[in-house]
């Protein structure tokens, strides 16, 4: 048993960017496809999450900074600093619960797809440290090893059913045709979107508000997607108070990230679909009349220009969010840099619009914001039991996880220790997913109507 665990062990430690395309190797080779086709498959995702991983070190290195800078200038003090996803993530692959949560939560998608609970597929096994999270910290919570499992069971079942609401958004609007995103950073927060898009469709005038990059577009070069990325990143620079030269330097490299992103995304799709095609016509021949969705990391969706636009405009507004949040202590750091994983569902589900995505994400950061402040002495715990809690350090918390409202609410249940904000939360979180559920009924009749459309009139023009 211990040499497996270090087997597994040894496999997580790879990384994503060698997880993955080992694990769509092998899945390639299983569906039938030859072993050249199989090991190019490999190759270009494994390329596309090194081209990701640049580019987000390439936020992380100077938008950090500048984010600190900017907090500094408008005296926003707060005493625990935001770890990140970076953080938070080699913690819970250390934690006791984390290589059972990786066959929990394949399990768990088996028996979903043998009951027809779900259509999604999913082999973004690198991601499964989101619901290992949420089992290492119930398991703090509660002193319970059973209830760390099925913490992480129930957590991935959701992941799993968020990846088939959300898909034909995924299709639609993100032209990923047969993927999903059953994950846990965009998963969360994608349900908040739904109601406020249908309330916001009910405001006169509001209702009409359309700020879209393409419309941008209409003012010829001014719209090009790399100047407004470059525009960004000086009202960024100025607002961290950098001298001319940093600010002109923090603009040319975040107008580099706006067009770099979509380009690296492209290596992902190109060695993924193949495979996505084999994968979906070998379980159409055992289920019958079936359709599936193969399970992504929502860095696929970085590769919308919308998503990194909003992803930038974010981080001056989370810090300006974190400075009114009642009580907080976290400053916003780690995770500024991929704040695009919080609110790339809701680009979509908004249709590219930067207006509404602007109020969704500050519901959703100001939600994150709230949780993570009470997440911070069990996050503290699992950093410590990992060996992770640096000299002078003596908490720790993160948004990318220690905000998930799932994880919270699953925490709160099974230990309560604050009923008033699992009223609160979870009223709001359950309200939000019943009206996501609804609202997935009537993306779905859409979809199909439009695709029988389709066939119909290709039928008729032969």
């Amino acid at each position: 048993m211990d040499i497996i665990l270090a087997c597994v062990q040894y496999f997580v430690d790879l990384g994503a960017a060698v997880m993955l395309p080992i694990v769509i190797f092998i899945v390639a080779l299983a569906l039938g496809q030859s072993i050249g086709k199989a090991l190019k498959s490999g190759i270009s995702i494994g390329i596309g999450f090194i081209g990701i991983g640049l580019v987000i070190g390439l936020m992380l290195n100077n938008l950090a900074p500048a984010a600190k800078a900017m907090s500094a200038n408008f005296g926003i003090s707060m005493n625990i600093i935001d770890i990140g996803w970076p953080g938070s993530a080699p913690m819970t692959w250390a934690s006791n619960i984390a290589l059972v949560a990786i066959p929990v939560a394949i399990i768990v998608n088996i028996v979903m797809l043998t009951l027809r609970m779900t259509r999604v597929v999913n082999i973004d096994i690198w991601n499964i440290w989101h619901f290992a999270f949420t089992g290492a910290i119930i398991n703090i919570a509660t002193g319970s090893y059973i209830l760390g499992i099925v913490g992480v069971a129930l957590h991935a079942a959701y992941a799993y059913k968020i990846g088939d609401w959300f898909a034909p958004v995924t299709e639609k609007y993100f032209g990923l045709e047969g993927i999903a995103m059953p994950h846990g950073t965009t998963g969360w927060f994608a349900p908040i979107s739904v109601p406020i898009n249908w309330i916001l469709d009910r405001i006169p005038v509001i209702r009409n508000i359309d700020i879209n990059l393409e419309h941008f577009q209409k003012f010829g070069a001014v719209g090009d997607p790399s100047i407004m990325g470059g525009i960004m990143g000086i009202i960024i620079g100025i607002l961290a108070g950098y001298d001319l030269r940093g600010i002109l330097t923090l603009g040319i490299q975040m107008a580099a990230v706006i067009i770099l992103m979509p380009q690296v995304v492209k290596h992902i799709m190109a060695g993924l679909m193949p495979v996505s095609e084999k994968a979906k016509s070998a379980l159409q021949k055992h289920f019958k009349n079936s359709t599936f969705y193969i399970g992504l990391d929502c860095a696929l969706l970085l590769g919308d220009p919308a998503v990194v636009a909003a992803s930038l405009l974010f981080i001056p507004v989370t810090i300006f969010i974190a400075a009114i949040v009642p009580g907080n202590q976290i400053l916003p750091f780690g995770d500024l840099p991929t704040i695009g994983f919080f609110i790339a569902m809701a680009v979509g589900v908004h249709n590219g619009n930067l207006f509404r995505t602007l109020i969704t994400g500050s519901v959703v950061m100001f939600m994150t914001l709230f949780i993570a402040n009470q997440m911070i002495g069990l996050q503290t715990t699992l950093a410590a039991n990992a060996g992770q809690l640096k000299a002078g350090i003596s908490q720790v918390g993160s948004l990318d996880q220690g905000g998930s409202p799932v994880t919270y609410i699953l925490t709160q249940i099974m230990h309560n220790t604050n009923m008033m904000g699992l009223l609160i939360v979870g009223g709001i979180y359950i309200f939000c997913v019943i009206c996501t559920w609804i609202w997935h009924k009537k993306q779905v009749a859409e979809l199909n109507s439009e695709k029988n459309t389709e066939s119909d009139t290709t039928v008729s023009a032969h």
